[in-house]
Order: structure tokens, then C-alpha cells, then sequence
């Protein structure tokens, strides 16, 4: 069975396929519309548009992501007056960890859950409900903590806001083939002649699909990161189950956290609004991996 170093580099590699196969179909899809719409030669420079669109939303998106997450969510920050062994336990694992000690925000509900947010580990957040922080034995909500300070040093907020971006990039691409095909009348079929059969029939495949394809990525990597998370967290507390009894708890916790949207629900340590049937269909859009293969996973190290 893999050991915590193994779990730690095989999750970076997969993220990094993912990113790398996301990116491509971006740059496809971009390209395909530009030579169907604008014939021979256009492809190129839409695809790079498109990249680039991307990569500027992304970092206006990162820079303004954190205040409105927390705004959305109702959070008011906690001084070290207002909670002394919440402020110790979190500067704790910030050593364990080697990264700054984060703010600390807590949202008045009693669902368990938490998140982490923040541009870079110098501008870093860690959100609790009230629910968690009390409802916690303290290895277990170190294990909480340290599950957030990964994400943190793992610059997963970065890396969610590209993947949304991209998600969103290729929304807008599809749709805007969709109306062009619908709409654009004789120039469409001219610019159509351009590209070969079996490509023409692979790229419109790809964009009718890629709404559907760029949701399940955005998942994956989502998933995958939370392992990443929940790794980094047993090698930061060297004490994996204090996390695998947290996440057992979360999943016995019914309280439903009334500010949760599926906006900001990647970023929980729990999925707040996922379905809990346990279907196929269900696990296959839920953006964190089922508890019970977390808790597994961490017993296992």
C-alpha cells in the first residue's frame, strides 16, 4: 500500500496530466472555432485568445476571490481574544507546516465544516463554522487544520480558479459555436470547408460535449486535490486518524450550513450541498472524493 510521500507525489502528477489534458481541449476547441468561422489560418490566433482570456480572467478572478468568498459566506474574522485555543491550535500546525499563520473567520452555524482561501500563503484565510471548532476533539480539528494549511501551501485556490476559468472559457466557446452555426448564416459554411471531414466531425463532437467534459475535469481535479489535502495533513500532524475521525464525524453531522451554494462548495473540507445517495451519477459530480474512501485511504498510511 502506498505510504504518505507516494500519496503526495502520485496526486501531483495526476493533477498535472488533467491540467495539461484541460489546457489542450481549451486550445483545440478555440482553434476549431476559429477556423470554422473565419477559415484557413484563423484557428491559431483564436486558440490563443482563448488561452490567453483564460489566464487573465484567472488572475483577476484569484486577486478578488478571497473577500467575496468570504462576504458570500457570512464570515467574520476572530481575533485571539475572541478564541485563544483556536488562534494556538492554527499557529501550531502553521509551524508544523512552514507557512504563515493564516486569518482565522468563523461563520455562526452549527454544520461542521471548514475552508481555506487567500491568494498566497501570506494573504491565506481559514474558515470554520462554529459547528466544527466545538463539536471537535482537538487531534481531530488539528487534523482539520492541517487538512486546510495543505491546500494552502498547496496553492489549490489558485489552481480552482484557473479550472473554473477554463470551465467557463470553454462555456462560452461552445456557445458561441452553437449560435454561429444557428445564425451566422453563409460565412459559417464557407469557413467549414476548410477543415477535413474526420476533424470537423472530432471538433464538433468535442465542442457539443465540452460543457459536459469541462464539469467532470473541474471534479476530478477538484477530488484529487482533497486527497492531496488529506495526505499533506497526515505528514504535517503525523497522525493520520485524527483526521479519518474528523471526516467521520463530518459524515454523521446532518446540519445543513445555510450559506453554502455550489459556487464556493469545492472549498470545503466537506462537500456542503452534495447529494449523500451514494449513486453513481451523484458521485460523479460531487466535487470531493465519497468520506468513506478518505477515512480509508488515511487508516491505510
Amino acid at each position: 500500500m502506498p505510504n504518505i510521500y507516494q500519496n503526495i507525489d502520485s496526486n501531483k502528477r495526476e493533477t498535472a496530466v488533467v491540467m495539461v489534458l484541460f489546457i489542450s481541449i481549451v486550445t483545440f476547441v478555440g482553434w476549431f472555432v476559429g477556423e470554422y468561422f473565419g477559415g484557413q489560418g484563423f484557428g491559431v490566433p483564436v486558440a490563443g485568445l482563448a488561452v490567453l482570456f483564460s489566464g487573465i480572467s484567472s488572475f483577476v478572478s484569484f486577486y478578488a476571490s478571497d473577500q467575496m468568498v468570504l462576504a458570500i459566506s457570512k464570515a467574520s474574522e476572530v481575533i485571539v481574544e475572541d478564541n485563544h485555543d483556536l488562534h494556538n491550535l492554527v499557529e501550531n500546525m502553521s509551524i508544523a507546516s512552514g507557512i504563515p499563520k493564516p486569518k482565522i473567520y468563523m461563520i455562526e452555524d452549527s454544520a461542521m465544516n471548514a475552508f481555506a482561501t487567500g491568494r498566497d500563503p501570506d494573504h491565506s484565510v481559514i474558515c470554520f463554522t462554529r459547528g466544527i471548532v466545538y463539536g471537535l476533539e482537538k487531534r481531530e480539528l488539528e487534523g482539520v487544520i492541517a487538512h486546510e494549511m495543505s491546500h494552502i501551501g498547496n496553492r489549490d485556490t489558485l489552481l480552482m480558479t484557473v479550472v473554473s476559468v477554463l470551465v467557463g472559457t470553454l462555456a462560452i466557446l461552445s456557445d458561441l459555436f452553437t449560435r454561429g452555426v444557428f445564425y451566422g448564416g453563409r460565412r459559417s459554411r464557407r469557413g467549414s470547408s476548410d477543415i477535413g471531414g474526420v476533424l470537423f466531425l472530432i471538433g464538433l463532437i468535442f465542442l457539443i460535449l465540452s460543457p459536459l467534459i469541462a464539469t467532470l475535469i473541474k471534479m476530478a481535479i477538484s477530488r484529487n486535490r482533497e486527497f492531496l489535502a488529506d495526505s499533506t495533513a497526515a505528514l504535517i500532524t503525523r497522525y493520520p486518524k485524527g483526521l479519518a475521525d474528523a471526516l467521520a464525524k463530518l459524515a454523521l453531522d446532518k446540519q445543513v450550513l445555510e450559506v453554502s451554494n455550489s459556487a464556493t462548495a469545492h472549498l470545503y473540507i466537506d462537500d456542503p450541498v452534495v447529494d449523500k445517495t451514494n449513486s453513481f451519477f451523484a458521485n460523479l459530480f460531487n466535487t470531493h472524493p465519497p468520506i468513506e474512501e478518505r477515512i480509508q485511504r488515511l487508516m491505510e498510511m
